[in-house]
């Protein structure tokens, strides 16, 4: 990697508001912890936390103001922190597809996860939340277009049509190109995830590389050992025809879609797998992602705030090429006043999540023994159901403890009704099992 001190590296930490957002206040004070955490730049998903004015249907109810994104703006500039929009232009776009109801926007009717790109208004309404973003953003030098994980792409009668006679590729570029063309016009480079792209002609992706860089993504081992989208040869060949590239892996939100908090091992090792890759490949940039959902309608995973050690052990590790370990972490999370807090929210997310862990597996055992009896009635009368469900009862109260403890120690920096979502969310279902469970009559 090069020298730090010359900037011609980028190392970026993903901000992903579509989930747990932080309040204005937090928002600011977390570009003073991506700093000392060795970043210089944040990739910023907005998604329903921005103010739309195009269509204010997509605004969450606690949506930022336009003046708290545009103190954010000047923050990050005073900080020497470039700032990277993302806007989701084909798949990932449920907070877009939620708000527009008309069927030919999608791929599919029935799902609100892709775009129908050959609908007429499908690219006017990518380039109208873009014109939104920069509006309030007009510096920005790149701009993430997503353009990952559109499942169902070219599979709509209209689009699997056009597929089959230019080829996927084409109907991605047919959509993507004019939008890039408007980002370029203004001397904005913009960027693409990478997996869609794993099949393409090798003409087409020399038609890419002079519009776009692509970000290879992959939060699971390391590049050549794998054997998924971000396989190494796919980078190798991604190179070879002259696209300029960037690596992503993951310091939070890969885990489990339900996940409490990171486990810094794999992070760690991923983080380290793609400095191993920009010394061969020579990325642009390196970014960490930080996912709060892993798509807009499922479940909200680790909080950022019980995440930051683990980010300054990533952020570290690129900029300097050695993990500082925990124990530094936590000493340089000191420096800037954030130790004792997070290490309060942290202890919580981990007893959360180990009592959802004895929660679950205390409820298979009561699940088997009520089957048991019914299958055999003669197995009743010992107490041990009872007995279970008590124990199983026991650490849902446990847990109901341990909740309202989190949302006191996060109500300066996550607004109460993202975490009452996310702690409903896990406990609800354990508690409707203890109510049904408790009206069987079994002694």
């Amino acid at each position: 990697m090069d020298d730090p001190s010359t900037n011609t590296t980028v190392l970026a930490v993903h901000l992903d508001l579509k989930g747990l957002p932080p309040t204005p206040a937090r928002l600011l004070e977390l570009l003073d912890v991506f700093v000392v955490a060795g970043f210089n730049a944040v990739l910023v998903e907005w998604e329903d936390a921005f103010p739309w004015s195009f269509d204010r249907r997509m605004r969450s109810l606690t949506a930022y103001t336009p003046a708290t994104v545009c103190e954010f703006v000047k923050r990050a500039e005073s900080l020497g922190i470039e700032l990277i929009p993302l806007v989701q232009c084909l798949g990932h776009v449920e907070t877009l597809l939620s708000a527009r109801v008309d069927p030919e926007l999608r791929e599919e009717p029935t799902r609100n996860d892709v775009l129908n790109v050959l609908s007429p208004d499908a690219r006017p309404l990518i380039e109208s939340m873009v014109e939104d973003v920069l509006t309030l953003m007009p510096g920005v030098k790149r701009f993430h277009l997503g353009g990952d994980e559109a499942w169902t792409f070219a599979s709509n009668p209209q689009t699997s049509a056009y597929a089959r006679e230019h080829g996927k590729d084409a109907l991605y570029l047919q959509h993507v190109e004019p939008i890039l063309n408007m980002l370029a016009k203004r001397d904005i480079r913009p960027l693409l995830w990478h997996d869609m792209m794993i099949d393409w002609g090798e003409s087409k992706l020399r038609k890419l590389a002079s519009m776009a860089d692509l970000v290879v993504w992959g939060y699971e081992g390391h590049p050549d050992q794998v054997e998924h989208h971000f396989n190494t040869q796919y980078i190798a060949r991604f190179a070879r025809l002259g696209l300029p590239l960037w690596g992503a892996g993951c310091y939070k939100g890969a885990e489990g879609m339900d996940e409490d908090v990171p486990t810094p091992e794999p992070r760690l090792a991923n983080a380290q797998a793609w400095r191993e890759l920009d010394g061969r490949f020579g990325f642009r940039g390196l970014i960490a992602t930080g996912w709060s959902r892993y798509s807009t309608h499922r479940m909200q995973v680790e909080p950022i705030d019980a995440a930051l050690a683990v980010l300054v052990r990533v952020g570290r590790l690129w900029r300097d090429g050695h993990d500082p370990g925990g124990t530094q972490a936590l000493e340089i999370l000191d420096s800037i006043g954030e130790r004792s807090w997070y290490e309060a929210r942290a202890a919580l997310m981990i007893q959360l999540k180990a009592l959802r862990r004895s929660a679950w597996q205390e409820l298979r055992i009561v699940e088997g023994l009520a089957a048991l009896v019914q299958v055999d009635p003669s197995r009743c009368g010992s107490g041990t159901y009872v007995t279970h469900i008590n124990q199983f009862a026991g650490i849902l109260q446990q847990l109901h403890d341990i909740s309202a403890k989190i949302r006191e120690v996060f109500t300066e920096v996550v607004d109460d009704c993202w975490l009452q979502e996310y702690l409903t969310v896990r406990l609800q279902p354990l508690n409707d099992s203890l109510s049904r469970l408790r009206l069987l009559t079994i002694p």
